[in-house]
Order: structure tokens, then sequence, then C-alpha cells
């Protein structure tokens, strides 16, 4: 099983960073291929909306997301690892997310109406943390998420999610935070 990690903070080790790493090795303790890949070292632009992929289900924009696509196209499990900046992901991990257009794209031309009530491309979860404890903290980034898994033809298997992760050392003094992150990578992997 390929697993493939979405770094989405622009802030290296960060909590979402740690929180990612902690649930990747888990996965790779599980007997996983682990890849990862960070938006923040990214080269990409923002989807222009020119419309070439309605046509070949291919980006028309060379740039850095060509290898995005690639590793994509390898991953049988999709993680992303998200900080909430004002109730959604952050801007260099919305682009990422928004140049999937031309996935969506293709699976509109692969598929039939009828097929796309199906995922065959596997599983996408989201790992998700934040500073404020507000009871819909993450509702704008797990639709983000759902619907950039949609496009991918990939179920979306939900999450985990913390609140009230202030300052850097939240995740890395949390014990509890630590158990069940590597539970989840291996239960990703493992299906229990």
């Amino acid at each position: 099983m390929n697993v493939l990690g979405i770094y989405g903070s622009p802030r290296k080790g960060g909590n979402s960073d740690q929180v990612l790493d902690l649930v990747l090795d888990g996965a790779a303790t599980a007997g996983a291929d682990v890849e990862r890949v960070y938006a923040r070292r990214l080269d990409i632009s923002g989807c222009l909306e020119c419309g070439a992929c309605n046509d070949t289900g291919e980006c028309a924009v060379q740039d850095d997301m060509q290898t995005v696509y690639e590793a994509l196209n390898r991953a049988d499990v999709v993680v992303i690892g998200s900080p909430i900046f004002f109730y959604g992901p952050p801007a260099q991990l919305k682009a990422l997310i928004d140049r999937a257009q031309a996935m969506w794209s293709r699976r509109m031309l692969q598929k039939t109406p009828a097929q796309r009530k199906s995922y065959d491309s596997g599983t996408g979860y989201l790992v998700a943390v934040g500073a404020t404890k507000g009871q819909n903290l993450f509702e704008g980034t797990k639709l983000t998420a759902k619907y950039f898994f949609d496009a991918l033809d990939m179920e979306f298997g939900d999450g985990l999610y913390f609140r009230g992760l202030e300052g850097p050392e939240a995740v890395a003094s949390n014990p509890e935070i630590h158990r069940q992150a590597r539970e989840f990578g291996r239960m990703i992997v493992t299906g229990k």
C-alpha cells in the first residue's frame, strides 16, 4: 500500500507537521510505503480556470504540480495534514487542492455518471489541528478535503482532529496525541 502524506502548513515543523509525521510513522510501521509532499516547498500557481483539462483531463500549466499529480496517481491512500487558518486550509494547500480540477475533469471524461457514484482509487483522510476550540473549527476544511478526494476518485475516510493546540510544543509534549496519531496511521493501513 502506498500512503501519500500532503503537508499543508506553511510552517516547517509546526503542529500539523508533527501530527502528520506521527500518522505516517504509524502507517509505515504497519507496512505501508510512505511518500511525502510539502505544499510549502512547491512552486505552483493556483488553478487558472483555463478549461484545457476539460477536454484532456490533464493540466496545461507546467510547474511543480506535475510531480504532485504523479504522486497522487501512485497513492492508494492520501492523508492531508493541515492547520486551520480562518476555519479553512492555508493558501499553499488550497492552491494544490484547486489544481486537482484536472483530475476531476479526467474523472468526468473516464467515468459515466453511474460509475462516479463509487470511488475506485482509494481513500483520503484529513488530519487537522487548530489553536482555538470553536465547535465548527474543522467543518470548512473537512468539506474542502471531501471534494478534493472526490476529484481524486477517492472515498473520504474522515480524519483526526485536535483543537486547542497553541504553541510549538503542544504536540511534542502530549503523549496522548502521539498515541492517537500513530494508531490512526496503523488503522489506515490495517483497517482496524
